[in-house]
């Protein structure tokens, strides 16, 4: 495993903090849509978001 510096560590928390918001946003918008297209796309663009979460926190692991 690489070991991460400081400043990496910081930018790693603030990207992760970022994703989770647009997550828990796309998600939020999903739930307050009534046409289902768009509630389809939200929640698509939540998931996207989601897995980009997942890939930056494997670097913490």
């Amino acid at each position: 495993m690489v070991q991460l510096s400081e400043k990496e560590l910081s930018c790693l928390k603030d990207a992760l903090s970022e994703e989770d918001l647009l997550v828990k946003k796309f998600h939020m918008l999903a739930n307050e849509s009534s046409d289902s297209e768009i509630k389809t796309k939200f929640t698509d663009i939540a998931d996207k978001h989601q897995g980009h979460f997942n890939e930056l926190y494997s670097h913490l692991k």
